[in-house]
């Protein structure tokens, strides 16, 4: 494709030459003649002047005018970026097939144009709906329901009485509607709670590796529609989790807490038992929520505060050896006051 037509394709504004032939994509800092690469981090400016790339795609906050490699310039490059990986390297279409080696209950309900693997065992009740696609070595349980579009990569389990809303991308090795953990103590001995719940998936949710999103003890797990999970996320017991969060690697969300709308967690963000998160909060990594939240703000720390507050508290913190010289001296100070009157 031609370079003008690629700026064409993401609605970019064009500097320089316009037929430049475009074959691929490539990473910056490796660029390859022929392909246009992505300039999406200020780090990696760096690498402008020795990339071999033959163009660049960049944001509006990027000046790069002093530079003569072409470029396509566009208000939301990340976005630009994924229109032209998916000219280059397009998404495979699935076979559509039922694999004479899955198991498939007689009750259940398939709709059009579903594909699935190898090894798969679907329980009684279950419905699937049109264009799905689920992958080998599946386990799904009775009475779960997997709406239109959605796809489950190999090693998935559900659990009985899950529900998955369309669109949805679950990777491989999750885990839905496992038991909360859920016990009652008596003359020590650890007595488990009944979970009879069950978990609900919203429609474009994307689901990463080796995710666990535990039943609810009585009523439901929720993740409403757009929110994306990274891989390694534990969801616990009748937690809700609003629209269009994002919540990174080893994310973890203890029973019964609410999140927000547009939610973002860092890697390794937690959340307490039966706290409440409110919308747009943005939590770094690492943060311990112990109270609830209030909405619309960033917090930082364990536990987790005003992102504002927490730095402050830092910038005292690493004063400390100072501070500590200092009330030395005041204290011998004071002492050599006191012999001296």
């Amino acid at each position: 494709m031609k370079l003008r037509d690629l700026a064409s394709l993401v609605q970019g504004e064009l500097v320089g030459d316009p037929e430049i032939e475009i074959k691929g994509v490539s990473e910056i800092q490796k660029g390859i003649p022929g392909t246009i690469t992505f300039l999406h981090m200020s780090k990696y400016k760096k690498y402008i002047d020795t990339t071999k790339a033959s163009a660049v795609l960049i944001g509006k906050d990027h000046s790069l005018d002093d530079i003569s490699l072409s470029r396509i310039i566009t208000d939301n490059p990340t976005i630009a970026f994924s229109k032209i990986l998916d000219y280059f390297v397009p998404s495979e279409k699935h076979t559509i097939e039922i694999h004479n080696t899955a198991i498939i209950h007689e009750s259940v309900k398939i709709d059009d144009n579903v594909s699935i693997g190898p090894y798969t065992v679907i329980e009684k009740d279950v419905i699937v709906g049109k264009n799905v696609k689920i992958g080998s070595n599946c386990m799904i349980g009775k009475n779960c329901l997997i709406r239109d579009e959605s796809e489950l990569n190999s090693l998935v389990t559900l659990y009985p009485n899950c529900k998955i809303g369309m669109d949805v991308i679950i990777h491989s090795g999750s885990v839905l509607g496992s038991d909360g953990f859920g016990f009652a103590t008596e003359k020590g001995t650890h007595k488990k709670i009944p979970q009879i719940g069950g978990v609900e998936i919203g429609d474009n949710v994307e689901i990463g590796a080796n995710c666990t999103i535990d039943r609810g003890t009585i009523g439901n797990t929720v993740i409403d529609k757009g929110t994306k999970l990274d891989n390694l996320v534990h969801i616990a017991h009748n937690v809700k989790i609003g629209k269009n969060c994002l919540l990174t690697a080893q994310t973890a969300v203890a029973g019964s807490s609410v999140i927000g709308d547009y939610v973002a967690f860092g890697g390794k963000a937690s959340v307490a038992g039966h706290l409440i998160v409110g919308n747009k909060t943005q939590l770094a990594a690492k943060s311990g929520v112990t109270k609830s939240l209030e909405g619309g703000e960033t917090y930082a720390g364990m536990p987790a505060r005003k992102i504002l507050d927490k730095n402050k508290q830092d910038a005292l913190i690493g004063r400390l050896p100072e501070i500590v010289h200092l009330l030395k001296d005041i204290e011998k100070r004071l002492i050599d006051l006191e012999k001296n009157e």
